[in-house]
């Protein structure tokens, strides 16, 4: 039986640049009972997977022993301790601040010398822990520095160097803390308590087992993954997706850990343990992404190898060969020497890149994506094609049968319904789900333990024997599995099953499909980006087709009827192009997401196949997100970019001011750790900047509204301007203000399968004029936003010539197209695709759809 291992977490404030993580690793990987060692230089912490044989303060001690200040930290801990400087820091400035008296009374400049006495002797402790161990670090540099600045009896440039060197020491540290704050959130969601329903007793998250069923109360965070047994409430999963907007729950929703029940009482029956739930995976990925170095911090790090030997030397020679040739005024020589060493020094050129890279991985996390490392990032940013894949990615997944056929005299349909339903239950398809539905509208209950051999065939459908039958199912290609060689005809616009008895084809059924909200906006705002967008389907022509037009065409190509190696070979041709990015959800996309340069995989509602394939993790369904993670990426290059220059330039203004004449030691100390600072601070701007879609704000595509009651009190706003209201990272949120309050939904809720968004409102509670008309619907909550649609666009209705053209197409009425919606919503509302055309085209007409 394999040791369960342990993960310890250590503050380190003496790692400062590459030479100190290889330290820690060569010390650590010594030790018995190491198995993994992760170090995040930005936030100074240690991360160490080790067996029980070995203790923390094992760990700690041997740190130390090379002066690197390492202490344990509990994983939840991220607030700085240190509020002010040692005193050992504060007594030498003290002490050179004392020293500028020597104008007034000679003697005082003995305190600067009293300044280094007191601020030396940590670092020469560190630079000899440092020459023990045979690294050569900034600690090094800067003591020769003091050393030669003493030699030259120059005692207040001395203490100067100590002093600005240990309050640039202390400074980096509180920056680092600022930093490590964010990733802490993300590591530290899930609280560490549970509540025992039937007994109500407290536990810890870790001990409890498979299937034990824990009570939430309101206000709670969800400690475990796991379904809703009983109750109902809304949560809000914002540190998980980074979407705003809460999400209802009720009896089987998925609940995951971390997240935060608002409102109402939930029964939760555990579906993953504590250390295997989404939120404890994703935070080791946010971890393992910290922890991989990107092709530039590799490229300045192996520089850095061989940059300070080569800087010691020329500074050395700067020294040593004008007193060998006797050449006048040594002492500037000699300055100028001390002025390489110490300007020269890499700190802020290495800092440069995994700062930048840290903060830009943890604003992406907060925003719901997870990039597996800084390569990534880098790539991600000079992405040439996008290639989508259509179900699940770039259509909501959530298929409902349109038709369903009997074609052989010798099946009934509850039979077949009864063999497909079964088949299906063992198949995580999105299809599946609808068709398993579909047998349960027509009371038919599946029955997966009666089916025997199931076998999935990625990109053609399924196979099960039940009933002593040979079932098949799945698109046109299943007929060559079944040993079928006719071919029969795509309904338009449908993605098409059949299913096969044997060889023999015994019927047939229609799904349909919509385009997510806000995929036409993603889209379009990549394209603004000068990048080409294309789709990959393993659906038919018509299918493909029709999402193309409910896109607007957006798409540059489409690709149709691919299986999942066609898909990958057709990534692989696009390279040739430029570097590629895939998106997608399931297993059929798993070889594309894997051949591409970037693979985006759809985290929560994916399959596990293609969130362990994909390089990039999108944690909702929200594909906005993805041009959103384009520009951070671009932003993050920026910085990067901005982060070198500053340093070599600061390097180069001080070398240039020495040759110059004027070799100040004090000026070079104060530039390098300045230009540590500022490489610091500019890089956690990323960590405040929040990137908007192109035109402005976000928008929903119902327009602007107030936040709802449930954060805090709404804010009324004038439904026909749309003035007011709160702007989300996406959800831009409606509150249908009424009188008495009573009315608070939000409108997304009118898009999930319930179709609650103006269930409560009655025209009693609705008495404001504008929301009259939204009451009086409230039996259809398609026609309940398409009213809204019109209270909020009164002069945006379409023309009459466009509005005919839209009507036709539908099938809708031909009179005003908002009007026909509405006046003819319950008769066809048997035609779910139908009705969906209507509403879409209305939107696009009110100007606040996609």
């Amino acid at each position: 039986m394999t040791e369960e291992l342990k993960k310890s977490y250590f503050e380190v404030l003496g790692l400062c640049c590459a030479s100190e993580v290889a330290l820690v690793e060569r010390i650590l990987k010594q030790l018995n009972g190491i198995q993994e060692i992760s170090v995040i230089l930005p936030t100074k912490t240690v991360v160490v997977h080790h067996t029980h044989v070995i203790s923390d303060v094992t760990i700690v001690e041997a740190l130390n022993k090379v002066r690197l200040e390492a202490t344990v930290r509990p994983q939840e801990q991220s607030n700085f301790q240190n509020k002010w400087p040692a005193p050992s820091t504060m007594f030498s400035g003290l002490l050179l601040a004392l020293s500028f008296l020597k104008y007034i009374y000679h003697p005082l400049e003995w305190l600067a010398l009293g300044a280094v006495i007191v601020g030396l002797p940590t670092l020469i402790l560190r630079s000899i822990a440092s020459i023990r161990n045979l690294t050569l670090n900034i600690n090094i540099l800067v003591l020769m520095a003091v050393i030669g600045t003493l030699a030259l009896q120059d005692y207040w440039e001395a203490g100067t160097v100590v002093f600005l060197f240990s309050i640039a020491q202390w400074l980096e540290t509180r920056a680092s803390y600022k930093a490590m704050a964010t990733m802490s959130s993300l590591t530290s969601m899930a609280p560490q308590k549970a509540i025992i329903a039937e007994t109500g007793e407290h536990v810890d998250v870790n001990a409890v087992e498979m299937n034990t069923v824990l009570a939430v109360k309101a206000g709670d965070v969800i400690p475990v993954d796991g379904i809703v047994v009983e109750g109902k409430c809304e949560v809000d999963e914002k540190m998980l997706t980074g979407e705003s907007f809460p999400v209802t729950k009720e009896l089987d929703s998925t609940v995951w850990a971390g997240t935060i029940n608002l409102n109402g009482y939930i029964s939760v029956k555990i579906t993953a343990l504590a250390k295997d739930s989404f939120v404890s995976r994703m935070a080791k990925l946010v971890e393992e992404s910290h922890n991989k170095k990107s092709r530039a911090q590799r490229f300045i790090d192996n520089c850095a190898k061989y940059y300070i030997p080569v800087v010691m030397l020329i500074a050395v020679a700067f020294a040593a060969i004008p007193a060998a040739l006797r050449l006048p005024n040594e002492e500037y020589w000699f300055h100028l020497a001390i002025v390489v060493l110490v300007s020269t020094c890499p700190c802020a050129l290495i800092l440069s890149t995994p700062v930048v890279n840290f903060c830009a991985l943890s604003k992406a996390a907060t925003t719901g994506l997870l990039v597996k490392g800084g390569d990534y990032l880098e790539i991600l940013a000079k992405v040439k094609i996008v290639a989508f894949d259509k179900t699940g990615t770039i259509t909501r997944g959530e298929f409902a049968v349109t038709n369903f056929q009997v074609i052989s005299d010798d099946v009934s349909l509850n039979a077949l319904l009864y063999w497909v339903s079964s088949i299906e239950s063992k198949s995580s398809h999105p299809m599946a789900a609808a068709l398993v539905e579909y047998g349960r509208l027509h009371s038919i209950e599946p029955k997966p333990e009666n089916v025997e051999d199931f076998q999935n065939f990625p990109g053609e459908g399924v196979f099960g024997k039940i009933d002593g039958k040979d079932i098949y199912i799945g698109n046109r290609r299943i007929r060559l599995r079944a040993g079928c060689a006719a071919e029969f005809q795509n309904m338009e616009g449908k993605t098409n099953g059949y299913i096969y008895c044997g060889v023999t084809l015994v019927g047939t059924f229609s799904l349909s499909d919509t385009c997510r909200s806000g995929a036409m906006e993603a889209v379009e705002e990549i394209k603004s980006l000068g990048i080409k967008c294309v789709m990959l389907t393993g659906d038919n022509h018509a299918a493909a087709m029709l999402a193309q037009d409910q896109l607007g065409h957006a798409l540059d190509v489409v690709h149709a009827e691919l299986l999942p190696e066609e898909k990958a070979r057709i990534i692989e041709e696009y390279k040739k192009e430029g570097l590629t990015v895939m998106i997608g959800d399931g297993i059929n996309d798993a070889p594309a997401l894997a051949a591409a340069d970037i693979g985006i995989s759809m985290g929560i509602s994916g399959s596990a196949l293609a969130m362990e394939t994909g390089h990039v993790i999108l944690m909702s369904n929200n594909i906005q997100k993805i041009p959103l993670a384009i520009k951070l990426a671009r932003r993050t290059l920026r910085k990067l970019i901005e982060n070198v220059i500053l340093s070599i330039t600061t390097k180069g203004a001080i070398l240039a001011l020495a040759f110059a004449g004027y070799p100040l030691i004090w000026a070079s100390v104060l530039t390098d750790v300045g230009t540590c600072l500022v490489v610091i601070f500019n890089s956690m701007l990323l960590l405040q900047e929040t990137p908007k879609l192109q035109g402005g704000h976000s928008r929903s595509r119902y327009g602007t509204f107030s936040m709802p009651s449930l954060y805090g009190k709404g804010k009324s706003i004038n439904p026909v301007d749309g003035q007011g209201g709160y702007n989300g990272d996406y959800g831009d949120y409606e509150a249908i203000k009424c009188n008495d309050g009573c009315c608070e939904k939000l409108i997304h809720e009118v898009e999930s399968p319930s179709g609650k968004g103006c269930s409560n409102c009655t025209e009693a509670s609705c008495k404001d004029k504008n929301f009259a008309n939204i009451a009086q619907s409230s039996s259809s909550s398609s026609v309940c936003c398409l009213q809204k649609c019109e209270a909020q666009s009164q002069s945006k209705k379409c023309g009459t010539t466009q509005a005919a053209t839209i009507n036709n197409a539908c099938g809708c009425s031909t009179v005003g197209l908002l009007e026909s919606v509405v006046n003819n919503a319950s008769k066809i509302s048997g035609n779910r695709e139908r009705r969906g055309c209507c509403k879409q085209f209305a939107e696009q007409c009110c100007g606040l759809g996609p």
